[in-house]
């Protein structure tokens, strides 16, 4: 048990070494696009089945609540939140598609998380995403999918480097917690 407990540190470690070195530009992107979007009085959209949901979840409640400092709400949503809707919605593929159909806008930023990229479910999000000239922030794992085939020029994916599902969730989680932070640090602590 002691060699598996190492084995998931260490993968995880370095995964992460190999992320910074590889991904802080296209965060750092995601991150002044974002802002921007905030900045013209746009919104955050955000997406993903399972464990996805819950990583959206969690990002969601920290851009409208914040953790660290006294901040107003960053405007955001969690398009998983809402059983009754979810539950009514016929066509499971379309569970976020019409969510982004009712309440998306021009400008807007639709975060979809998603391992392997071939979710009906996200792809048709991210269609509806396209049809509203959203612009679409999408953190894929292994290959990246028929996903990838859909974004647009100013779209940006960001590719964890792993193959595998829990290493994948691992680091959107702490791809979003970045994210997060970046765009609280630019829009509300002033650097002198």
């Amino acid at each position: 048990m002691q060699d598996l407990i190492k084995n998931y540190f260490t993968e995880s470690i370095q995964t992460q070494i190999v992320m910074a070195e590889s991904l802080s530009t296209i965060i750092e992107k995601a991150a002044t696009t974002t802002v921007n979007a905030l900045l013209n009085g746009n919104k955050i959209m955000s997406c993903g089945n399972g464990s996805s949901a819950a990583n959206v979840q969690s990002f969601t409640s920290r851009l409208i609540t914040s953790i660290d400092i006294e901040r107003p709400s960053i405007p955001a949503m969690a398009l998983v939140s809402d059983n009754v809707l979810l539950s009514a919605i016929i066509n499971h593929d379309d569970i976020y598609a019409h969510q982004i159909q009712a309440l998306g806008q021009q400008g807007d930023i639709l975060i979809v998380l998603t391992c392997k990229g071939n979710s009906k479910a996200i792809i048709k999000s991210v269609q509806e995403a396209v049809i509203k000239d959203m612009t679409i922030i999408a953190l894929t794992g292994s290959d990246g999918g028929e996903l990838v085939g859909l974004l647009g020029q100013n779209d940006i994916e960001i590719r964890i480097p792993s193959y595998k599902r829990s290493v994948i969730y691992e680091m959107h989680g702490m791809v979003l917690n970045c994210l997060y932070q970046l765009i609280e640090n630019t829009l509300f602590i002033h650097h002198e």
